[in-house]
């Protein structure tokens, strides 16, 4: 699936290059300015097609996310970002130096006259710089200075930045001056996209919840900071969801409404109820547990692909640490009954795991073995030494992480130190 969504996103690209280009003549190309100004041209459309790609990477499309995981897609977001204001910036300059060749102006005057006298070409540079403060709230330095209510506001405005950069392309772009079917084409691709956007973000959520009618029962301390919420809905039985999985939740209080957040199930659902386990890490997880009974809750999902469908083989490791034990508790009850199951947790004190009784139940139930791994992060480490025990079959392994960023990349580490092949580590980060 990978391999072919890369390969339609690249036949896409060579149909924007080929578009591009074919709008220079020899003639524009010995123009004084004519080379930086074909350049600018290529670059502007190359940048309008990756912010596109860019977009449709996060818009939750369900055939998409189920097929690839959200934590990829991600991923792939984050690898394109970059390029979109990059270009953008080269389009900027050479733009800028090729229209002031011809009338011998100054780079300076041209780019005054370009805000003063051509049509949203202003609006373009307010895009461009919301643009820019979406990526940089991005950098993993700048994210983890941040809350992730700070952070989403923020990246709502990469919405806001991706039409006024974009629209003004329309009305000004060579490519599309003169050549209507052209333009046609492109806003078509455009309004697509918006509609894809739309009924995956709103018109399906929307329909969903009003048939789920979610609401909070109640709110039990499981340990120290960490609490599940227990919530009523009607039609839960239809509600195609995997242990492992998340969903995007929003509980609609007059300070939490606003914004939503991603929380896995820690048990797969018992119509009419499901279950959710918090940690308060930051402002909205806080505040979580004091929502009252009978409080509505609105969800989008479920989405990742953590889930019992990733085993291929006839071992199963499950590794955790912290609240990154409440999908693999999920997990648990869906895992094919032939495997070989081990279960590593870690935790700095005993009474800090969570949901601790239920996984000695389940991974009994099932012949398993379950390893606690208690103490402070330096004298209890999981690395390759620790982990070689339970890896006695790496080809025939699957292991599936979820915990802290820092704590599932030392994981993923160490299980390539002890040759488990990249497809089969499955891993679940708790980070934005």
């Amino acid at each position: 699936m990978a391999d072919l969504l890369a390969w339609t996103a690249g036949v896409g690209l060579g149909i924007v290059l080929a578009t591009s280009v074919a709008s220079e003549t020899a003639h524009s190309l010995s123009a004084p300015g004519g080379w930086w100004t074909a350049v600018s041209r290529v670059t502007g459309f190359v940048a309008a097609y990756s912010l596109l790609i860019m977009v449709l990477l996060t818009c939750r499309f369900p055939w998409l996310e189920r097929s690839v995981g959200q934590d990829t897609l991600v991923r792939w977001h984050r690898k394109v970002g970059g390029w979109p204001l990059v270009l953008a910036a080269v389009h900027i300059v050479t733009v800028t130096i090729g229209y002031a060749a011809p009338f011998g102006t100054g780079v300076p005057q041209q780019f005054w006259q370009f805000i003063r006298n051509y049509p949203d070409v202003l609006m373009s540079l307010v895009g461009f710089g919301l643009l820019v403060m979406a990526a940089v709230s991005s950098i993993r330095a700048a994210r983890r200075r941040m809350s992730y209510e700070t952070w989403w506001v923020i990246h709502l405005y990469m919405y806001l930045g991706v039409a006024l950069t974009v629209a003004h392309q329309v009305t000004t772009g060579a490519t599309f001056i003169g050549h209507p079917s052209s333009r046609l084409v492109w806003i078509g691709v455009w309004v697509g996209a918006a509609l894809v956007i739309v009924m995956s973000r709103v018109i399906v959520p929307l329909y969903r919840n009003y048939r789920l009618q979610l609401r909070v029962v109640s709110t039990h301390l499981e340990a120290p900071g960490v609490h599940s919420i227990v919530l009523r809905g009607k039609n839960l039985d239809t509600l195609a969801v995997s242990g492992g999985q998340f969903f995007q939740w929003r509980f609609l209080t007059r300070d939490l409404w606003w914004h939503a957040h991603p929380y896995s199930l820690s048990a797969l659902p018992r119509p009419p109820f499901l279950r959710v386990t918090v940690k308060g890490l930051g402002d909205h997880s806080r505040t979580v547990p004091s929502v009252r009974p009978g409080t509505r809750v609105f969800v989008e999902g479920p989405y990742g692909v953590f889930t019992h469908e990733r085993v291929e083989s006839t071992n199963v490791i499950l590794i955790a640490a912290g609240v990154g034990i409440t999908p693999l508790r999920a997990l648990l009850e869906e895992l094919p009954a032939r495997v070989r199951l081990r279960v590593i947790v870690r935790a700095s004190d005993p009474d800090t795991i969570v949901h601790g009784a239920e996984m000695h139940e389940l991974v009994a139930a099932r012949g398993g073995m379950l390893e606690t791994m208690i103490g402070s992060r330096e004298h209890v480490r999981i690395d390759e030494h620790s982990l070689r025990r339970f890896v006695t079959e790496p080809e025939d392994t699957d292991v599936f992480v979820c915990g802290p960023e820092e704590f599932t990349r030392s994981v993923v580490v160490a299980l390539t130190a002890l040759h488990v092949p990249p497809r089969r580590i499955h891993r679940e980060e708790f980070a934005f």
